[in-house]
């Protein structure tokens, strides 16, 4: 990864020269701060003062603040009140010359601190406004911040982190994968009064995940997921499905569910689908079958600015139902002659491939990450040794021009 060095003027680094001396003097006091541990807090408290006050003069001045001095801030956060001044300052920046240059590992960091000190609540806000924060956390992250809902038994906040992890589409290693999935079964297992847009964003990401996963849990997710996208196109149109989200705008999410069934109706192997699952397609096939379509295209046309009517593939679409629901019997029926139908339910499945793959992904994505980590510091190292290098250029400019003028 190539370091790109951060906009600087010269009057800025002159500010920088000034806390330089207080970075220094990490290291002088280190063996104290070992000896007399309850120091600790006192010094980093006026170390991340320091800070905090020369990026209020930078910004006071129109002056960039680098990406190491707001990493050294969220690095050095010792309490909950530095927190919300970190929240301050990240906003500040990504509102900056220099928003670019926002760290990885100082994303990391923010959301470790964040849960260290108690302030997961400003992990979240934090993600969920992550244009306005520069947060968009690499798939480790996201795994500590489920994790960490899941460990207090807080399902629905562990799923307002997989919505993020669906909308970023980084479900690209088995942890967050088996991870999201867990949380989503875990949540719906509690029967949640959802709304049709949470229906949509669940139902994306348990498709988006569950289409890593070879295996019943992976599949039964697949069709759940399916089942909700299309209750929601069948409802309010494919408009609604596609809009801000990472799903395709081709109709037929129905349509892909009884693929799926299809699917594993073909398996020679031991792939089943849980009978949770299916019990659920079924209900929606009945609940949108019993519904006029006179009274969706009157809601879809009272949300409607513009007032159009349906398209005409939303027609064409919701005029397949008869069809599906005959489909659907035809495939229930094969399922459970074959004895392909899980009794379990989609909460247990999920369990179950928590307890079999979890252990083993987290081992392999635990090296990566060390192994990430040691890209991170020598980065940081680049950009140490290169604004020592600017801070030295920029006292050499300022002893000639002093020199100059005291030789007139």
């Amino acid at each position: 990864m190539g370091v790109l060095c951060d906009s600087m003027s010269i009057r800025a680094l002159y500010d920088l020269i000034a806390v330089q001396v207080v970075l220094y003097a990490i290291q002088s006091v280190a063996h104290i701060l070992c000896i007399f541990p309850f120091l600790s807090f006192f010094f980093f408290a006026f170390f991340s003062a320091e800070l905090a006050s020369l990026m209020d003069r930078s910004y006071e001045r129109k002056f960039p603040v680098s990406s190491l001095t707001i990493s050294r801030f969220v690095d050095n956060i010792s309490s909950s009140e530095e927190v919300d001044q970190a929240e301050y300052y990240l906003y500040k920046f990504r509102h900056s010359p220099n928003c670019w240059y926002l760290r990885d590992w100082t994303v990391h960091s923010w959301f470790r601190q964040c849960l260290k000190y108690g302030a997961r609540d400003k992990a979240l806000y934090t993600l969920k406004n992550k244009v306005q924060f520069g947060m968009f956390p690499d798939e480790f992250t996201f795994n500590l911040l489920i994790d960490s809902y899941l460990k207090d038994g807080d399902y629905k906040g562990a799923c307002s982190v997989v919505e993020e992890v669906m909308l970023q589409e980084a479900f690209d290693q088995p942890t967050t994968q088996i991870l999201s999935l867990h949380a989503l079964g875990k949540y719906l297992a509690i029967k949640p009064d959802l709304s049709w847009q949470e229906e949509r964003n669940m139902g994306a990401a348990l498709m988006l995940a569950g289409l890593k996963q070879e295996n019943s849990a992976g599949l039964s997710a697949q069709l759940l997921g399916h089942a909700l996208i299309g209750k929601v196109e069948i409802a309010r149109g494919i408009h609604a499905v596609f809009h801000q989200m990472p799903l395709i705008w081709t109709p037929g999410y129905l349509g892909r569910s009884l693929a799926v069934m299809e699917r594993v109706c073909s398996d020679a192997g031991d792939l089943k689908l849980s009978k949770e699952v299916l019990n659920y397609m079924q209900k929606v096939l009945q609940e949108l079958s019993s519904t006029p379509a006179s009274k969706t295209e009157e809601e879809n046309n009272t949300e409607n600015e513009a007032g159009d009517s349906v398209d005409e593939e939303y027609e064409l679409e919701r005029a397949k139902l008869p069809q599906y629901t005959a489909k659907f019997k035809e495939l229930s029926e094969q399922l459970q002659a074959q004895g392909k139908v899980d009794s379990g339910s989609l909460e247990a499945l999920l369990s179950r491939l928590v307890q079999e793959k979890l252990r083993i992904s987290e081992e392999s994505e635990v090296a990566q990450y060390q192994k990430r980590v040691q890209e991170w510091e020598a980065e940081r190292r680049q950009l140490v040794q290169r604004e020592k290098e600017m801070r030295e250029k920029a006292q050499q400019e300022r002893l000639a021009r002093q020199a100059a003028r005291a030789a007139r």
